[in-house]
């Protein structure tokens, strides 16, 4: 069903809400795997979920006694601040003993849940990947760019360098963050998942971006393309008789589109669960064959 009209809902609380929420690597895990299973039982790909949330489970467990992951030295971070640049570089990122470590806890601990078999072999060739093949899926995840025959392999990759930027992330400044560029977390340049007007208290009717990678919320002006900056040609699409919870923001400028969550009606939402439990809407805007996802969820790689 599609909509050009504004977004009717109320614009927010707050004159000026903070520009970043940075995430708490333990929360954000708990929260995705809790939603992931609630809404594992109503949807028609039920068993997908499923197994996401056995992952984010994971994700959440395996922190306990992680090295302390190495942050950019503070003339780095400086010069980000000062050039309007992510201070969590994703595409120079050079992995470190932490992220060695989560990587090896994670994907040892995921040959414990159950999952389908192709999964299942999935995972033993990303954990018998010799270096030079784990860090060219590293890039890839990092760059969004993954071949179409290993999709399995890098949403395993996916999941670790989530947990490793999470903890990156959430040692930052939020005051010393800033814009970016469009479509473009403030920590580490990445794409959002989605997006989602919140009902958190002080900031309700406050429109945020979901970073896929870190986890970072920030700031989005509402009806203006998230990925091109566009005021024009904005529209609203979303599966009929879903309720309205869950909308694709369509731009008639780019051609692209963000999925919108509407925490302000449904309070337990959270940007990487929906996102993947509406794949529905995804597949309608593909027979559309207009507008193409501009959201990013590695976990849809899988599927």
């Amino acid at each position: 069903m599609s909509d050009k009209t504004p977004d009717p809902t109320v614009i927010g609380e707050v004159a000026a809400p903070p520009f970043a929420r940075l995430p708490d690597p333990h929360q954000i895990f708990i929260d995705r795997a809790l939603r992931l299973r609630a809404l594992a039982p109503l949807s028609e790909i039920g068993l997908y979920l499923r197994l996401l949330s056995d992952l984010a489970e994971l994700q959440y467990r395996i922190q306990d006694d992680l090295p302390e992951p190495v942050l950019p030295d503070a003339a780095a971070l400086a010069r980000a601040h000062t050039h309007g640049m992510p201070p969590l570089d994703r595409i120079g990122f050079a992995p470190d003993a932490a992220f060695a470590t989560t990587f090896d806890r994670f994907t040892a601990a995921a040959e414990e849940i159950a999952m389908p078999p192709a999964a299942a072999e999935a995972l033993g060739r990303v954990r018998a990947a010799g270096r030079a093949q784990g860090e060219s899926m590293l890039r890839a995840v990092l760059a969004a760019s993954i071949p179409a025959e290993s999709l399995a392999e890098h949403a395993f990759m996916a999941a670790a360098l989530q947990v490793h930027f999470a903890r990156l992330a959430a040692r930052l400044d939020a005051a010393a963050l800033g814009p970016v560029g469009n479509g473009a977390c403030p920590c580490c340049g990445g794409p959002p998942v989605s997006t989602m007007v919140v009902g958190w208290r002080g900031m309700h009717g406050i429109r945020f971006c979901a970073c896929s990678l870190c986890g970072t919320y920030w700031h989005q002006v509402r009806i203006q393309c998230v990925l091109c900056g566009s005021t024009k040609g904005i529209g609203y699409q979303e599966v009929e008789g879903d309720g309205g919870t869950v909308k694709a923001e369509t731009c008639d400028s780019c051609h692209r589109y963000v999925k919108v969550l509407y925490q302000v009606r449904q309070t337990d939402l959270e940007p990487v669960a929906d996102d993947a439990a509406s794949l529905g809407l995804d597949l309608l805007m593909q027979q559309q064959d207009e507008y193409e996802r501009g959201g990013f969820n590695p976990f849809l790689l899988g599927y």
